[in-house]
């Protein structure tokens, strides 16, 4: 997984896993799925993502299986 934070348009983008982008879809407003061949979701972009997602106070944890 690769996050991205681009500054200077405010927008934040998660990589969830390498892959071709077939389609994008929008989620809403201000939310893009990117989708590879199969339909599986490969990637999402938030715009606005200062006010939407908090990315000052960003985190990540992973939990043992």
């Amino acid at each position: 997984m690769k996050i991205q934070y681009f500054q200077d348009t405010d927008t934040l983008y998660i990589e969830l896993r390498p892959a071709d982008v077939a389609e994008t879809r929008d989620l809403d407003e201000n939310t893009l799925l990117d989708l590879d061949s199969d339909g599986h979701i490969c990637g999402i972009t938030i715009e606005h993502a200062r006010e939407r997602a908090e990315i000052p106070k960003f985190s990540f944890e992973q939990i043992p299986a």
